[in-house]
Formats: structure tokens, sequence, C-alpha cells
């Protein structure tokens, strides 16, 4: 019988030759579809946008808007401030809130010391209740205590604290900190100040009370929300109830949650679908799930990539193989673009029930389509192979892989590369070694970590004489370790 994972490698070395294939640039009708087409790469939205004026045309302000919401949203921050800088180079009506914006962006891309030498660089008429509500946001996700109360109490001294965004942010760092108390005392200060909450602060509210396993407190609050503003208890409310339920093993009363959450949300709200079949996942029930799904699909003209994320996440949570491989059909049958974490939950799913071949074939028939390398995806296929023992199929995937790829364009990870030094030391496996050696150096990835491992790998063999190869092998080890070892004496 072949062996699936030989018929993979031999499938897929022809597809992996697609690796540097180039997509046809989209249309550049409009500035939104030029920058998009740069991708990930990043100093060129300057040039781009000069391009674009000195053809005659106008940058508007809510193509750039646009843009960096999305670049936001899928947490590619460099980008977005590239974006964020050009709309304050040209004067682009940069108002209060786009100084904001750019404040959080340089929080989430450099951290909060860069925030705050920027916020300090404002002129004082800029120094507003956002742009500061931003700063007090970075100092709180990186829980810089001090000067998180320092900026609060300095907002509040002025009065600029009238939402209740500055008292979620102190609340949910004071829940990252693992002091769910300090957050309901500032609770209460927020309602004795007059401060409206909304549905975000009463979900953290349950979860602090949850936290001090007060799980009474958490249903008290849930009523005082439906009491006082009965628009703010949202679908979401019922998630969060969910997810408590569950944590403290009320399956009922989770069962129950998820119901009303179907009942507030709206027919055609595809996040809270992807919820519900999250939870349903959660309470074991693929009856609901696969209900949830098929509702799901009736109700949206379009499936995009996260339904079929979360539907494939949710499968697998239930280890329901034949609904994976269903749904999988019918996304591959439709799909534009291969989402590498949807095909990446499809291959885990099939490797995790040892379906070699099936995972193979999905990984063969996105190389084929797609052109992309999927290199996070060939390591799954290694870890399989070395927690299954078979070093020698592991080697030619990475042979394969490190035969296509590019200048300091992939290293594997620190974890595949200690399991193969295990694996290889294991088994006094000196031709191993050589393979795995000449991969490494093949991709620059051999360095002072690796020498010394190698070196006794190969000594550890017992073998009294080498063939040519192998002394060359060792000989260049040892004189790269000298080398290591003279360098750090010397240092």
């Amino acid at each position: 019988m072949v062996n699936p994972s030989r018929r993979l490698l031999a499938g897929a070395s022809a597809a992996v030759r697609t690796l540097s294939t180039e997509t046809a640039p989209p249309s550049e009708d409009r500035l939104y579809r030029r920058l998009s087409a740069l991708g990930n790469k990043k100093g060129n939205v300057a040039s781009t946008i000069n391009a674009y004026i000195e053809q005659g045309r106008p940058v508007e302000k809510l193509e750039l808007k646009a843009r960096i919401r999305g670049l936001h949203k899928y947490k590619r921050y460099n980008q977005a401030l590239e974006d964020n800088g050009m709309m304050e180079l040209r004067k682009l009506n940069f108002s209060h809130k786009e100084y904001a914006v750019r404040l959080d962006l340089i929080g989430k891309a450099h951290g909060a010391t860069a925030a705050e030498n920027y916020s300090n660089a404002l002129s004082p008429s800029v120094r507003v209740h956002c742009t500061y509500g931003a700063l007090l946001n970075c100092y709180c996700e990186e829980k810089i205590t001090d000067k998180a109360l320092d900026l609060f109490s300095k907002m509040h001294k002025e009065k600029m604290i009238v939402v209740p965004f500055p008292y979620n942010n102190l609340m949910s760092m004071y829940m990252r900190l693992g002091q769910p108390d300090k957050a309901v005392v500032l609770f209460e200060e927020m309602k004795k100040n007059n401060i409206q909450p909304d549905t975000f602060t009463y979900n953290l509210l349950m979860n602090c009370f949850f936290s001090l396993n007060d799980i009474e407190s958490v249903e008290c609050v849930f009523e005082e929300m439906k009491l006082e503003n009965s628009k703010m208890c949202n679908w979401t409310t019922y998630s969060n109830l969910t997810v408590l339920y569950m944590k403290g093993g009320y399956r009922e009363n989770a069962e129950l949650a998820l119901k009303n959450l179907e009942k507030e949300m709206r027919t055609h709200d595809r996040e809270a679908y992807h919820f519900l079949n999250s939870l349903y996942a959660g309470l074991d029930d693929l009856h609901n799930v696969h209900r949830v799904w098929e509702d799901l699909k009736s109700k949206m003209r379009v499936m995009t990539n996260k339904s079929y994320l979360m539907i494939f996440q949710a499968l697998r949570t239930l280890n329901d193989m034949s609904g994976v491989k269903k749904c999988y059909e019918e996304w591959e049958s439709v799909c534009s673009n291969y989402d590498i974490r949807l095909l990446n939950s499809v291959i885990g799913s099939f490797l995790e029930n040892d379906m070699i071949e099936e995972a193979g074939n999905v990984l063969k028939t996105a190389l084929e389509k797609s052109g992309r390398p999927f290199f996070k995806t060939w390591e799954m296929f290694m870890d399989f192979h070395l927690m299954n023992k078979e070093v020698n199929q592991g080697l030619e995937i990475m042979n394969i892989v490190t035969l296509k790829v590019g200048d300091n364009e992939w290293r594997p990870k620190l974890e595949i590369i200690e399991n193969f030094l295990k694996s290889l030391k294991e088994g006094n496996d000196v031709s191993g070694v050589e393979e795995f050696y000449k991969c490494m150096k093949r991709i620059k990835c051999v360095d002072s970590c690796l020498y010394k491992p190698l070196l006794e790998i190969f000594v550890g063999a017992g073998k009294t004489s080498f063939d040519i190869r192998e002394r060359r092998l060792v000989v260049s080890l040892k004189i790269c370790l000298k080398v290591f070892v003279l360098s750090n004496v010397s240092m």
C-alpha cells in the first residue's frame, strides 16, 4: 500500500513550485484599491498617494478612513499609521477624533511610551477627552497602573469624563490584574458620578462578580441591567451570561440564556450566529450547531470565510469529521480566497484524527489553486510526522519547503527545530542529521544554538569512522562551535 504521506509529497512537490507566483494586480480606478494592492508592504503609502494626486485625482478622506478601519480590524497597525499619517500631513480636516485614532494606533504598534510622547507633542487645544481617552486606553492595555490612574484623575478634574469609556478601561485593567474587587468599587463610583453604564460596563461587572465566585450578584447585575434600560440587554449580554453559566457548570441556565440570545439577535447579524455556533459547541450540542449553521446560510446572501472558519472550529471541537468534510467541500467549491486560518483549521482537524490523506489533499488543492506558500500549514504536517515518530517523512517535507523558500521568507518555529533534534538524537540518525543540517543551512537558519546539538547527535551515534561527506559535516560543525565559543570568551 502506498504511504499517503508520500502521495502527498509527490503531488505537492510540483504544486509548491508556484510559491513565488504573483497574482495580477487589482483594478486601480480608486485610491482604496491602489492602497489595498500594497498588501503587507510598508513604506509605499506616500508614493502611491502622491502618484494618484499627480494624475489629477483628489484624495478623499472617507476612502482613507475606511481603509484605516479595515487595517485596524485586522491588526495591521503600522500600515494604518501610514494612512493616518498621510491624512495628517495633507491636513485633510484632521479632527480631534483623528488625533485620537493616531494616538491609539501608535500605542498598538509601538507601545504606550511612544503614544505618550506623541500626546505630549500635541498642542494643548488637541488634548481633549478623546485624545486623553486614547492614551488612557494605552496605559490600561499595558497595565501601567500609576499613569492610568493619574490620567484618569486629571480627566475627572477637568470634567472630561461624560461617557463610560474611561471607566470601562480601568475596570478592564483591574480584571487583567486579577483585582475584580477594585473594578466593582469603580463601578459604584461611576454611578455616584452620574455616568450611565453601557452594555460593555454591565457585561464587565458580571465578569467581575463571577471572578469573585458570586453567581447571585451576576444575576442581580443582569436584572438591574434589564430594569435600567432593556435595550442595553442585547445578544452580547446573553452570550456573556451563557459563558459564565458554562464556566460555573450551570448547564440548564446556559441553555436558557442561549435561547434568549436567539430571540434578541437580529436575523441578519452574522456575528451573533458565530457566537451561537461556538457556544453550542461548548455545550457539546451538535444538533444545534448544525441547525444554527443551516439557518445562517438561509439568511445570508453571501457566506464569508469568517463564517466557514467559525463552523469549522465548532465542528472540530465536537470532532464531527463528516461535518468538517461536507462543509469544506461546500466552501472549496465557491471560495475565491484561500484563507490560511480556515485551511489550517480543516487540516488540523484531519491530522488530529490521523486522516493524513485527507489533510494532504486539502493542502495539494490549495497549493494548485492559490499559488501561496502556506508555510505554517507545512509546519503542521512536520509536527504530525514528528509526533508519530516519522522523522524521515518530516525531513522530506522540510526539504521540499526549504528548496522553494526565498531569502528571509520563512523560518521554522523553534519547537519544530527542537523536535527534529530530539527525534534525530533518539534514533542516532546520522544521515538524518546531515539532511536536516542542509535544510537549515539552505534557509540560513544554522546558528550557535544548532551547532552543539547537531555535533552531539553525530558523535553520540557511536560511529568510529565517517565517510567523506560525514567527515566534512563533523569538521564544519566543530569549527563553527569553536568560533562561537571563542567569540563568547572574547566578549
